[in-house]
């Protein structure tokens, strides 16, 4: 056989290999995740994402017949990530606000939690106004952020905004920061549980006012992938129904992190 055909035919079989390769990679589903964010999402000693919100991507990667590839991103750059098509979803504990809808879309809610304030035990609390000259570290670009700022800060606590929840407890070990603003179940997982959260705790009633908190936490896509939304809600409907939902929230709480 001639040299040009067989380079020919070698060409088109690369070509062949290459459409398949690419026709397999829309199999996949990228999710952002900030791995920093305990027990949503977090990394095992051996560098695997792992967490709640990824057991969630899973689960709905498994009821989409695709297979999850997570992208990990600082949270304050999580939507221009989005925007910017580095991925195709955000499963990261990301709240549905009104703020957020202007630019991104959502899916239905997977769970719900409230957000709380912790400083030292022991400190008088009886509104904002308490802890008035105190230093509260705050992850940049969250919903915990929008409220330190907008009922914090004008009571003359100093909010310090970080690019990770986890340099948030490192500053506070350290006695840089007085507290933080951050969700429930991760401040107690992530810190109040641990030995370098003794000796604090919450003040004030539990956080949910929607003009910060929203409506829970979704599933945050681009504008206009309606099919793709359509199916990680029915995703997420599913797996409500079959109980892989209260199997994964077991593994990680004593409660149904649903919410109402």
């Amino acid at each position: 056989m001639d040299r040009r055909i067989l380079l020919s035919t070698a060409l088109a079989a690369a070509v062949l290999t290459a459409t398949g390769a690419h026709a397999q990679s829309g199999n996949t589903l990228r999710v952002a995740i900030d791995a920093t964010y305990e027990p949503f999402t977090y990394k095992t000693p051996d560098g695997k994402p792992t967490g709640f919100d990824v057991d969630i991507a899973e689960a709905i990667c498994a009821k989409l017949n695709r297979k999850c590839v997570y992208v990990e991103q600082v949270w304050d750059s999580m939507i221009p990530g989005l925007q910017a098509r580095k991925y195709d979803v955000i499963i990261s504990s990301m709240s549905i606000t009104d703020e957020r809808l202007k630019v991104v879309d959502f899916s239905d809610k997977y769970y719900k939690t409230p957000s709380g304030i912790v400083v030292k035990q022991g400190t008088p609390y009886s509104g904002p106004a308490s802890l008035k000259g105190k230093k509260i570290g705050v992850l940049k670009g969250s919903t915990q952020e929008k409220y330190a700022m907008g009922e914090l800060k004008p009571a003359g606590v100093q909010v310090i905004p970080y690019e990770a929840q986890d340099q948030v407890y490192l500053d506070i070990k350290a006695g840089r920061l007085d507290g933080t603003v951050a969700d429930k179940v991760e401040v107690t997982g992530g810190f109040l549980s641990k030995p370098e959260g003794k000796g604090y705790g919450f003040v004030g009633p539990d956080l949910y006012d929607v003009k910060y908190f929203g409506y829970g936490v979704g599933v945050a896509m681009r504008k206009g992938q309606d099919k793709l939304k359509a199916d990680i809600n029915a995703a997420i409907k599913a797996i409500r129904a079959d109980g892989t939902y209260d199997k994964i929230a077991k593994k990680y709480f004593d409660f149904d992190p649903y919410g109402n």
